[in-house]
């Protein structure tokens, strides 16, 4: 009996230091942005993250645990996003996908974004999460640029607007493909990058098969890189 009132306690306790993020994170931000585009092309550089080892946790957790550490996520990933002047686009189970516009230095930026939002996974959700024998959490998060087109599948104005084109399905591979708690971004990005901020990244090696988008400017195999 002892023991059950103790893993109440710390229920309680853990679900009130998360109940800040306890809200549908907000995409209006980025909503209003995209309706400028609607029914049109745009290069946006894409930001795929994902929580790595979900399906296992989703089998091992108590279902009000698990909605809040997602909750938590998302919260976090939408923060560090928008300190960066950058724009959520949607949270789907496991993963959020944030977009960065056309704009000065935006590719650096989407890789600096990226690895605080590994910071603070890290250092400020992962301690709180071992307070109360909770699963750590790890993230890998894949970055690339391309033409999307913004559609809005009804004529309401109202409804959501989303995008569609490869470059999505691309940075969802490049995700799947990154080690836990590291960033890769496609060689597109990779190649307008400052030479001193390449040198922080290796060309990822990757296995027979695993890997078979081609760039459409070289018709060579696209190349990935990750940082060190």
């Amino acid at each position: 009996m002892t023991n059950n009132n103790k893993n109440d306690n710390n229920k309680v306790k853990i679900d009130n230091r998360f109940s800040v993020y306890q809200y549908d994170t907000s995409i209006k931000h980025a909503q209003d942005f995209l309706l400028n585009y609607v029914s049109s092309k745009i290069s946006l550089v894409i930001i795929y993250v994902d929580i790595v080892g979900s399906t296992k946790m989703s089998m091992t957790l108590p279902a009000d645990k698990l909605v809040t550490i997602i909750r938590a996520f998302s919260h976090e990933m939408s923060s560090v996003v928008e300190s960066y002047d950058g724009y959520i686009l949607k949270s789907v189970g496991d993963a959020v996908i944030a977009f960065f516009a056309p704009g000065f230095n935006r590719y650096l930026t989407a890789v600096r974004c990226a690895q605080k939002m590994i910071n603070v996974i890290k250092n400020g959700i992962n301690p709180i999460l071992n307070n109360y024998d909770y699963p750590e959490l790890s993230l890998r998060i894949g970055i690339t640029e391309g033409e999307i087109v913004v559609v809005q599948s009804t004529y309401d104005k109202s409804s959501q607007i989303d995008i569609l084109g490869y470059v999505i399905n691309i940075a969802e591979k490049i995700t799947s493909l990154t080690d836990p708690n590291k960033v890769s971004v496609g060689e597109n990005v990779y190649k307008l990058l400052d030479p001193g901020i390449q040198a922080e990244f290796h060309e990822l090696v990757y296995g027979i098969g695993e890997w078979d988008y081609i760039n459409l400017e070289t018709g060579k195999l696209y190349k990935i890189y990750t940082l060190n």
